[in-house]
């Protein structure tokens, strides 16, 4: 919600919180749309985790998280140095959802760049994984 509004909501699919920093490019983009869309994690019919959000034909909820570049190893406020500025970060924002469409072949959902927004979430597992594209090897 932004403003007391729903701007998106999903029901089966990811929701995926992306945070930039001044490291990342477009090759980054490419390679995690990628990985998000063909990741297999949900149960197929012997429960084990076999079906990716393609697979599935699921929604993907796109919401950008600069808190995620957040460095906690001084003192007890999160230093954000990392996370890119907007300039930076909008242009790459914006091409993760049109990767992203492209990688599924539909229309992902987004938040609202910079908004501040309430985002709930029912966790079916849990299952959380990070992916860091610096860590692609």
């Amino acid at each position: 919600m932004i403003d007391g509004k729903m701007k998106a909501e999903i029901k089966k699919g990811l929701l995926v919180l992306l945070g930039i920093e001044d490291l990342d490019d477009e090759s980054d983009i490419t390679w995690l749309s990628n990985k998000i869309v063909n990741l297999r994690i949900f149960d197929d019919d012997q429960k084990i985790p076999n079906i990716s959000v393609k697979d599935q034909q699921g929604d993907i909820l796109l919401i950008s998280q600069f808190t995620l570049q957040a460095s906690t190893k001084k003192g007890n406020r999160p230093s954000y140095l990392r996370a890119s500025k907007a300039e930076v970060a909008i242009p790459l924002y914006e091409k993760m959802i049109r990767q992203l469409e492209i990688d599924l072949d539909k229309k992902i959902f987004t938040g609202e760049f910079g908004a501040d927004m309430k985002v709930s979430l029912l966790n079916d597992g849990p299952v959380t994984i990070v992916i860091d594209t610096k860590n692609k090897e």
